[in-house]
């Protein structure tokens, strides 16, 4: 297992001296240990640490909850709450803070160890996730590559041409890009994909659609008809004046 840097956030010594002390045992890195909200976040912006150990209820003017968001938002950093309070009022002002993991004390070190290692690796992912979206859009950024964009398929970023995109569909937390040959899953969301698809070629026709206009060849009722029978897509009241405005109708 790889060292992995460890801050404590711990107002009583005597338990974060345990908890230390747990986590050497453990294989893992104690970077720091601190006793009050502000020095936490000092702390993690100078040791940069891979985790947080938080303890909610911290002595002085700033809970554990307080230097948790601004530690996440500042740095980036996956939080773990330790506490003695499992009530729902404290749960609930808990969950807005997004923690990676809840562990109520006294705690043994197996649940120690499982919350650390789920979190690490949950991190981990978000962070691949974020890096090969933000790399995606960095392309299709550029104005010159305005004409093509690069999707994950098979572990690797496929060159995709805009023209031989049909349309674009939302499917939860994913969207689906279709072409003429192939469907490409990727994480994002239809905002996102409409922003970086060129405006002059793509309509958004319905929440959970965005096609390509020159691939539309007739309209029915409510309904898109793309070319070679390749998908028929509604289009959605909110859409129907801007779909006007935009097809070249007699």
């Amino acid at each position: 297992m790889s060292k992995t840097n460890i801050l404590i956030v711990e107002d009583e010594s005597i338990v974060a001296k345990d908890i230390q002390h747990s986590l050497k045992k453990l294989g893992y890195t104690v970077v720091g240990i601190c006793s009050t909200g502000e020095d936490a976040i000092k702390s993690a912006e100078e040791l940069k640490p891979d985790l947080v150990l938080m303890d909610i209820m911290l002595k002085g003017d700033m809970s554990g909850i307080e230097a948790a968001g601004q530690i996440r938002e500042k740095y980036n950093v996956p939080i773990i709450y330790l506490t003695a309070y499992a009530d729902e009022s404290t749960l609930s002002k808990a969950k807005v803070s997004e923690p990676y993991g809840y562990i109520i004390k006294p705690f043994k070190e197996i649940d120690l160890h499982t919350s650390i290692e789920m979190a690490i690796y949950k991190h981990e992912k978000e962070t691949d996730v974020k890096k090969e979206r933000d790399f995606l859009y960095s392309i299709v950024e550029n104005k010159e590559s305005k004409d093509i964009i690069f999707v994950k398929s098979n572990s690797r970023l496929v060159k995709v041409k805009t023209s031989d995109i049909y349309f674009v569909e939302a499917l939860k937390d994913y969207v689906v890009i279709n072409t003429a040959s192939a469907r490409y899953t990727i994480h994002s969301t239809m905002k996102d994909i409409e922003k970086k698809l060129p405006t002059t070629d793509f309509i958004r026709v319905h929440r959970s659609f965005i096609v390509r206009i020159d691939k539309i060849v007739a309209i029915e009722q409510s309904n898109l008809i793309l070319e070679e029978d390749k998908k028929v897509i509604p289009v959605g009241g909110s859409y129907k004046d801007d779909l006007s405005k935009r097809l070249n109708m007699v």
